[in-house]
């Protein structure tokens, strides 16, 4: 018993020793240097601290990462100039009161520059934000840092970090681009707030020439890169005597999200997503074309959504007519008429822009728009108006002189407001001055027009045995797409004339060929054969919702080309179709569970982008497996919208007498009666789930036991509590099966008899991510007998739909 007595106690001192060792260290003192292999870990394991060699590169980086995701993402990197040969690297406190990086031969590598101190309590602590700071542990006053790595930006800002400048010391925090995926050192881009002025913004530069600007702070968020409301970050600007920057902080804590600038000079928001193990990308700057700097030169706006997306402004006319027939912009527009102030000249609104590039400008913050536009008619000098900010909208003055230079047209959240001189004519105020205008343009439309028609008439009657038809491609609302047109020399040479060995495969549609455009990219050729099921009305129907449709679970269309064959020319897609991969004949084609269910989760988003969140309803009618396409990282992009159709108000359900689609894949009320609404893509994506999980197709399905297809074999094992045995005897061991089987209800839900049955996909996407959702029991699903008593199965959808039952699908939180 005094033995017992005495080994508890110090069996419990041992423990507690050996916690406090193996506890993690987040500072470094002056008596504990940080070798290659050592790391700081902060407190709450958020961050880690140590040295690293990116990618397949020898040099060693002082560098943070994240301590918990699995693949290592740096987001500050120390010497990424100066790497250490070998791991003979060491990072201490310095006699100086500095951390010093030094190399075997002690040669400085890195230090931070704080000021000088001969203080002994020095010490170096990586804190949970991701900061490394020094300081002065003798002060314990928080946040009074000697030197931070938040001051020092490397190519990430996380959040809490400030981008701007602090006026008192002349800090500019800014970030700076890798040179490479496996090099760190300083790249070719930049980006900071530009004090250009009295109205700061965010400015990203290749070198010294700025290559995109946010547009000035007006209140709510930056004028020209508008972010929607979300729950993922706060964006916050201040701008005061003291200092000026830009910071975010996370929604909430458990949101984990970085802001990157890439190699390639890309602004990028990411954010963890646990369940994925993945970085998820929620936006990207630039966003396009019109993003670019001046991309159409001075005095011109950038509409993204019109085929030629550079316009002069109203007064305006290009500088020269040659280089813009030549889709080249950059030389701008010019005035039409010289101003004259004592002709009468005024202003024109251009509504929901981003305001120009503040080079020659003057403010005013306490004049209402009215005394603005006023000063500014004074002076002939000035070429244009605007409130300061968006928020009170009646106070605040900007006046420009010289040329508008970076003006675009903002489709979304745009509340910016820009008043542009304009000559006497072009007010066009008079009865005089608009018969002056338009009796011209009226004559010259009218010669114009019948040109046209003469030369269509020609051309049509020279093309009509090669079929060569050039569309018109306008959408029914009237909104110019931008699409570019390729000519047959082009793809010819893309394709190497359309060589066997670039053959992709060969649909419906016609055969699709790979190739390789001038500039890099690689596409997928879709050549329309004579022989095609598809149509001129379906080419052009295609073309006119994909070029509208932006998603990242969409396929991307690059271009068409109509020049002697109707030809779409799409991004490629390395891992092919859905269906060669969960169709394979072998174990090799079999994907993991955690891909299938990240490629089903990518399916639903696309058609919840499609029924709901796209600025236009549209129904699919043809997706299955072969419709979707997998990119380098297998995320599936929906594909093949010739047979698509675009419901607009309030409109919920059509009827066609012309059915087109997939037998196997198509609603029972479709194909019996040709009614079709997003509830009948959804029972053609019940259908894909099923087969995604079984690994085989609805109408090839056979089993020695019974005449049901792949649905109506689910449907069996479901009623029999033997559901599991439904699942690919091909997929790995390593999954949760209760995930599995809520996806098997789910694809028997969305393929019930009734559509009022069935969940729409804002439903499916919400069942999918909950883990709390409580799932109704399915009913009975359409056409699951594939062979012998398929009639039967058709009367009894028609009897059962037209009762007087209607079940609503509901999720109750448990």
């Amino acid at each position: 018993m005094d033995i017992l007595r005495f080994s508890i106690p110090y069996f419990i001192s041992i423990c507690m020793f050996a916690l406090e060792v193996c506890k993690s260290v987040d500072a470094l003192s002056s008596s504990e240097p940080i070798r290659d292999g050592d790391t700081l870990v902060s407190a709450g394991e958020k961050f880690q601290l140590g040295f690293f060699s990116p990618g397949h590169s020898s040099n060693r980086y002082l560098a943070i990462w994240y301590h918990n995701i699995p693949n290592k993402t740096i987001v500050w990197v120390a010497n990424r100039d100066n790497p250490v040969n070998g791991s003979s690297g060491v990072l201490r406190i310095g006699n100086e009161g500095k951390l010093v990086l030094v190399d075997q031969a002690e040669r400085v590598l890195w230090s931070s520059n704080n000021m000088n101190t001969s203080s002994q309590s020095i010490v170096a602590q990586l804190l949970d934000s991701g900061n490394l700071v020094l300081k002065d542990d003798s002060e314990n006053v928080s946040g009074n840092y000697l030197w931070q790595s938040f001051d020092n930006p490397s190519d990430t800002t996380l959040p809490g970090m400030k981008l701007g400048w602090d006026l008192r010391t002349g800090l500019d925090r800014h970030m700076t681009s890798w040179k490479s995926a496996e090099d760190p050192s300083t790249g070719d881009f930049t980006y900071g707030v530009d004090l250009g002025g009295n109205i700061p913004q965010l400015v990203l530069r290749k070198g010294h020439t700025k290559y995109f600007r946010t547009g000035p702070w007006n209140g709510i968020q930056f004028s020209g890169a508008r972010i929607a409301p979300n729950l993922i970050f706060i964006p916050k600007f201040v701008d005061n005597s003291q200092e000026v920057y830009y910071t975010f902080n996370a929604f909430n804590e458990s949101t984990i999200t970085r802001f990157v600038l890439n190699v390639f000079g890309n602004l990028q928001r990411y954010m963890w997503n646990e369940k994925t193990q993945e970085w998820t990308l929620i936006y990207m700057f630039p966003h396009d074309a019109c993003d670019v700097y001046a991309n159409c030169g001075p005095n011109s706006m950038c509409t993204i959504s019109n085929p030629q997306i550079c316009s002069c402004m109203i007064g305006y006319q290009p500088k020269s007519q040659a280089e813009w027939d030549s889709l080249v912009w950059t030389s701008g527009c010019v005035s039409k008429n010289p101003f004259n102030c004592s002709r009468g000249e005024g202003f024109k609104r251009l509504k929901g822009v981003k305001i120009p590039d503040l080079l020659q400008f003057r403010m005013n913050t306490s004049m209402t728009l009215k005394e603005c536009e006023l000063k500014c008619f004074q002076n002939c000098s000035c070429r244009a108006y605007a409130n300061v900010d968006a928020t009170g909208g009646a106070k605040g003055c900007l006046l420009w002189f010289g040329d508008l230079i970076d003006v675009r047209k903002l489709i979304e959240y745009a509340n910016q407001d820009l008043f542009i001189r304009v000559s006497a004519a072009d007010l066009g105020n008079s009865a005089n001055s608009k018969w002056k205008v338009w009796v011209p343009v009226a004559i010259s439309s009218a010669i114009v027009m019948l040109l046209v028609v003469l030369y269509i008439c020609i051309f049509w009657k020279r093309k009509k045995s090669a079929q060569g038809i050039r569309l018109d491609f306008q959408a029914e609302d009237d909104t110019s797409l931008q699409l570019p047109i390729f000519d047959m020399v082009t793809i010819l040479r893309a394709t190497n004339n359309f060589c066997d060995s670039n053959k992709l495969g060969e649909g419906g549609f016609g055969p699709v060929y790979k190739g390789q455009l001038p500039n890099g990219q690689e596409i997928a050729v879709k050549r329309l054969s004579e022989d095609s099921r598809q149509g001129l009305n379906e080419f052009k129907n295609e073309v006119m919702l994909i070029a509208k449709l932006q998603h990242r679970n969409l396929v991307k269309l690059v271009g068409c080309c109509v020049e002697e064959e109707r030809m779409l020319i799409y991004e490629y897609m390395p891992n092919g179709s859905l269906d060669t991969t969960i169709f394979g004949k072998t174990g090799e084609n079999s994907l993991v569970w955690r891909r299938r269910f990240n490629i089903i989760i990518g399916i639903v988003r696309g058609l919840l982008y499609l029924h709901q969140d796209s600025r236009l309803r549209i129904i699919h009618r043809d997706l299955k497996a072969s419709n979707v396409l997998l990119d380098s990282e297998i995320n599936p992009k929906i594909s093949d919208f010739g047979v698509a159709r675009v419901f607009g108000g309030d409109l919920s359900q059509a009827k066609t007498k012309r059915i087109v689609g997939t037998y196997g894949y198509m609603a029972p009320e479709y194909a019996i009666d040709g009614l079709f609404s997003t509830k009948s893509d959804v029972f053609s994506f019940g259908v894909l789930l099923l087969e995604i999980i079984c690994g085989k197709k609805n109408r090839e399905f056979n089993h020695p036991d019974h005449s049901f297809n792949l649905v109506g074999h689910a449907w069996k094992l479901w009623l029999e509590g033997q559901v599991s045995d439904f699942i690919d005897p091909q997929l790995p061991d390593s999954f949760d099966l209760s995930e599995v089987v809520k996806c098997i209800q789910i694809g028997l839900l969305c393929v019930q008899r009734c559509p009022d049955d069935r969940p729409n996909m804002s439903s499916v996407l919400l069942m999918l991510d909950s883990e709390s959702a409580s799932l109704p029991q399915p009913k009975q699903p359409g056409f699951y007998i594939e062979r012998s008593s398929e009639n039967t199965d058709i009367e009894m959808s028609r009897r059962e739909c037209n009762s007087n039952e209607i079940t609503t699908t509901l999720l109750e939180g448990r």
